[in-house]
């Protein structure tokens, strides 16, 4: 398999329908006096919808983080050939010094191949380059997805950026230091 990175038009953030979502989380973190807990659950997250009057159809995400996109974010795309099989977005600046990794997707037939670090690794490095310290990411909390950002070098902060916590107060909110010094490339 080989899976090329690349930015992608605004306009292209459509093609998110082409991600398969879908997972069966059994177990969730839960942020509780300053530690991670998990905590049994099941949750069966369903693909993309194309249509609907909820959260998760394509039309409502592209909705809501096309601004994010006008206001200066990155698109990003894996390709396994011609089909999109990850998606990132990258935010250059939230607060002095902190950049976000505002979304991540990986299609279920590409999971744990190492897409979705090479994403990860690639809006670390366009932190770095614009000079962030630190790169910010609000994380569905079920365990595999916030294992998946500590392997990428994300820790739980206990001062979670105000309005994303707003948004989001079940994620588990991480951050990854960069160093001013160094490329931010890492291993997985």
């Amino acid at each position: 398999m080989v899976v090329a990175i690349r930015r992608m038009e605004p306009a292209e953030l459509a093609r998110l329908g082409e991600i398969d979502r879908s997972e069966h989380v059994t177990s969730e973190y839960r942020w509780r006096n300053g530690a991670l807990e998990t905590h049994a659950v099941d949750v069966r997250v369903p693909p993309w919808a194309p249509s609907g009057d909820h959260e998760h159809t394509v039309a409502s995400r592209v909705a809501a983080w096309t601004p994010w996109l006008d206001h200066g974010g990155t698109l990003l795309g894996a390709f396994d050939g011609d089909a999109l099989v990850g998606i990132a977005i990258y935010r250059p600046r939230i607060a002095p010094a902190t950049a976000n990794l505002a979304l991540l997707h990986v299609s279920r037939s590409h999971r744990r191949r190492g897409v979705g670090a090479r994403l990860a690794e690639e809006v670390a490095r366009l932190a770095h380059e614009g000079g962030a310290r630190r790169l910010y990411v609000s994380a569905t909390p079920s365990v595999s997805t916030v294992e998946f950002y500590r392997r990428c070098g994300f820790e739980p902060t206990g001062e979670p950026d105000p309005a994303l916590f707003a948004l989001e107060p079940e994620d588990i909110h991480m951050v990854r230091e960069l160093d001013a010094n160094a490329s931010p490339n890492r291993a997985p």
